[in-house]
């Protein structure tokens, strides 16, 4: 199976946001490209490209990475227990932007492609992907523009599978970024899948790689709307103190359940791109709870629970 035709669109992509987001930020991307050479634990290629201390971006970055494998790590046979030990391939786009206005959400993007190769039999292969917004005062119409650019980038595929995407896929980014142990969601959602390839009478490979380039597209029309509508925004200390509080629940996140970086930490990745999801300036507190009717109050009530957003308003 020919895996280049993903691999282009990947780099393409990549090449795109980046020239969209320099244009909004002002200021250059880094290039960091980078190769694994044959006889080490991964193999392969990629592009870090990353800001920090930016116009507009307080750190932020957009990766693409290429590796082949020995053997699939435990974080991506969880649910293909029979995969085991097989060789693998996977190629991807990861983006995270922190903003520096408490008031522009921090944004996640990822697409990727990942191809089990066991002996004697053809390829098992598989995408995931989606997008989520985390703000930190939150904004009815951002959060409903989000969600309906979302459900625009899959409705063509609608239905698939036997079931609509779009609310399938909404659901699962809900359940995916929740931190159990707080008991909360991460953010506002958008949409998640992995595991996921139609079957062949439903277009097989070239359909599903179809619906990944969708939701690759829709990133910028999604997201920088709404940088544009809030970077000027005024703030205050009391609002970057919260906003390092709430980037807390971003790190926990990462480093306990998120599965591209345990997948990339556990199979031997790049620790520099795969961490550089992280944010610059983070705080915890002790059993920190926000005042009653205050700005931060209404990002708990009004902004972390599962909403149908993008019916909302219509």
């Amino acid at each position: 199976m020919d895996f280049q035709p993903v691999r282009s669109y990947l780099l393409g992509l990549q090449d795109r946001i980046i020239a969209a987001l320099e244009a909004a930020d002002g200021q250059p991307f880094l290039t960091d490209a980078w190769t694994r050479p044959d006889g080490e634990r991964l193999q392969g290629d990629g592009r870090t490209r990353l800001i920090e201390q930016g116009g507009l971006f307080e750190r932020g970055g957009c990766n693409f990475s290429h590796v082949r494998g020995a053997a699939m790590p435990p974080s991506a046979t969880a649910h293909r227990p029979e995969l085991a030990g097989a060789p693998f391939e996977a190629m991807g786009v990861s983006l995270v932007l922190h903003p520096r206005n408490p008031h522009v959400p921090t944004v996640h993007m990822n697409v990727r492609m990942f191809a089990a190769l066991p002996a004697g039999r053809d390829p098992v292969v598989w995408f995931g992907g989606g997008m989520d917004l985390t703000p930190y005062y939150g904004v009815e119409a951002d959060a409903v523009h989000f969600h309906r650019t979302c459900r625009d980038a899959l409705a063509p595929f609608e239905p698939a599978a036997g079931a609509e995407l779009h609310p399938r896929f909404k659901r699962w980014c809900d359940d995916y970024f929740f931190l159990k142990h707080r008991a909360e969601p991460r953010g506002i959602g958008g949409i998640f899948f992995d595991d996921f390839c139609l079957p062949a009478e439903e277009g097989g490979f070239e359909r599903s790689f179809a619906l990944l380039r969708a939701v690759g597209d829709a990133f910028v029309p999604a997201y920088l709307p709404i940088v544009e509508r809030r970077r000027d925004t005024p703030y205050g200390e009391r609002e970057r103190d919260f906003q390092a509080y709430r980037r807390g629940r971003y790190v926990e996140f990462n480093l306990v359940f998120d599965r591209g970086t345990l997948f990339g930490l556990q199979s031997g990745g790049r620790t520099e791109s795969i961490l550089m999801s992280m944010p610059p300036l983070v705080t915890w507190r002790y059993d920190w709870q926000p005042e009653a009717g205050t700005p931060e109050a209404r990002l708990y009530t009004d902004f972390l629970r599962p909403r149908a957003w993008a019916d909302e308003g219509t």
